[in-house]
């Protein structure tokens, strides 16, 4: 699907640069199409967000344009009011899908500029809805990102002046990304930002300076590739570090951040080169095919280089861990897919080094904790299981697993005071509650254990291990008949469990007795 959406995207692209007499624009498409920046967005299915709101913003702006076409004259018409309605609702269904796309209105702004030299008010209040609409959504999502997401912490405690040494370097990374698209990885190193270092201030001078030159330059070179650069520098602009986004948790950069925003500069790239082009006349026709043709195979060449990463999690990790050793969540990440195939050395070895890296990572010590739980370790597992709740309180997961171990020892009360504390950061975490259950029918409380159990089934019914342990506690309190309604959920649910049939026939029998 994503690479469905991704052509479709491809093919908008050169309809808009088509509509905006750009030229080269068939050449920008299929440089857009075989880019290996994209290859995130397309490969990882998390980004269908990316594709499927960059085929409604391009739609949106294909709409748009069709309506600033036909606004020459004072007059509305069906069309132009059809066009109108149709990028609205194109626009508000990019903004659901992802709202990075809420730039799109400044982007039209832009194009109005570059075609007219200027914005008349009648275009800024057609404008003014799109305006609107990606402002609450730009607004909302930074809300959301700071508030539930938990983009909030050590990690975004920027300053104003950080985040500008950061949007500066950020641009220059993103503009070299496209022209020399090596070394690309799915979590780039983090860099350290030094406001005292007066050469991280380079980058955004640079940036500065070329945007002035453009300005200055436009009565000879047009107002083109001004509106190309401040386009592609403000679709970047939600993601240059002036707002807190999860994501720089691990990096300041992502390939997939640039979607939208490298249309900005594939397409003056390409326009640039087909002007060059068009000077040879008739002769420069197969230079311009050789040359073009030379591009897109080394384009495809890179974009098949880099697919290859994303045929599974190891792979992917193990190609981030080759291009970036320090990515401890890539280390977090690989261990994850070797303990769930048994491989505890190697996963213990890549939870180790993501607490080396990142020695406050809560889930690092959780993990740890589990292994150690599985290989009968319980002090191990306990002493990562406290470490976890003491850097993160509220990681309701480590407190169950605390528990746990605490069980397992015997220490019963201590047991279920983890649970229990598990249970008010996660009330309706059922697991907790069949776990909890478990330690207080130990401690002779059945009635506030049948009572917990039963609670776990309700907030989720195909819970097979819940009914298990319900069926055995009310077979030893000699309540046959629910006990063996319990067994015979379990073979509902799950109709070859040996278990569950062993017991029922043994409760069974026990009736036939009497």
């Amino acid at each position: 699907v994503n690479v469905l959406l991704h052509a479709l995207n491809a093919l908008l692209v050169w309809r808009v640069l088509r509509a905006l007499g750009v030229p080269g624009a068939l050449a920008a498409a299929c440089v857009f199409a075989l880019h290996p920046v994209h290859v995130e967005s397309v490969a990882w299915i998390t980004e269908r967000k990316n594709v499927l709101s960059g085929a409604f913003y391009l739609a949106a702006m294909l709409a748009c344009l069709r309506f600033l076409q036909l606004h020459a004259t004072a007059q509305d018409s069906a069309p132009r009011r059809a066009a109108y309605w149709a990028g609205l609702l194109l626009f508000a269904c990019a903004l659901l899908s992802k709202t990075v796309t809420a730039t799109l209105p400044a982007v039209l702004l832009l194009l109005i500029w570059w075609k007219r030299g200027r914005v008349r008010p009648h275009e800024w209040a057609h404008l003014a809805p799109f305006l609107v609409m990606g402002l609450f959504a730009g607004l909302l999502t930074a809300w959301l990102e700071k508030h539930h997401v938990g983009a909030s912490g050590q990690e975004w405690n920027l300053s104003a002046v950080e985040r500008i040494l950061i949007a500066g370097r950020a641009l220059w990374f993103y503009a070299g990304k496209l022209v020399w698209p090596a070394e690309l990885t799915f979590i780039y190193p983090r860099w350290k930002i030094d406001a005292g270092a007066w050469q991280q201030y380079v980058f955004a001078a640079a940036a500065v300076a070329v945007l002035v030159a453009l300005r200055l330059l436009r009565g000879r070179i047009g107002r083109g590739p001004l509106v190309a650069t401040l386009a592609f520098a403000g679709t970047l602009l939600p993601v240059l570090g002036f707002f807190d986004v999860f994501p720089f948790r691990y990096s300041f950069v992502a390939d997939h951040f640039q979607y939208l925003a490298s249309l900005g500069l594939i397409a003056l790239g390409t326009a640039v080169a087909a002007s060059l082009l068009s000077h040879l006349g008739n002769a420069g026709r197969p230079v311009s095919v050789a040359l073009s043709a030379a591009v897109l195979i080394a384009l495809g060449f890179r974009v098949w280089q880099q697919g290859r990463i994303y045929a599974d999690l190891e792979t992917l990790w193990q190609d981030t861990l080759a291009k970036n050793p320090q990515a401890w969540m890539a280390h977090n990440n690989l261990g994850t897919v070797y303990e769930e195939r048994g491989e505890l050395t190697n996963a213990t070895y890549h939870y180790s080094e993501t607490l080396r890296l990142k020695p406050d990572h809560a889930r690092a010590h959780v993990n740890l904790g589990n292994i150690c739980y599985r290989q009968k370790d319980l002090e191990g597992a306990i002493r990562h299981f406290a470490e976890a709740v003491r850097i993160d309180p509220r990681f309701g997961e480590a407190y169950s697993n605390w528990g746990a171990a605490l069980y397992q020892q015997g220490k019963l009360s201590e047991a279920i005071d983890r649970y229990e504390r598990a249970l008010a950061i996660h009330p309706d975490d059922p697991r907790a509650l069949r776990n909890q259950s478990l330690a207080l029918y130990r401690q002779g409380q059945v009635e506030e254990a049948l009572r917990r159990m039963d609670q776990a089934i309700r907030l989720e019914p195909g819970y097979v291990n819940a009914h298990l342990s319900l069926g055995q506690m009310l077979a030893e309190q000699n309540r046959v008949q629910e006990a063996m309604d319990a067994f015979r959920r379990v073979l509902r649910i799950q109709p070859d469990h040996a278990k569950a049939r062993e017991q029922l026939a043994v409760l069974q029998a026990r009736l036939a007795e009497r």
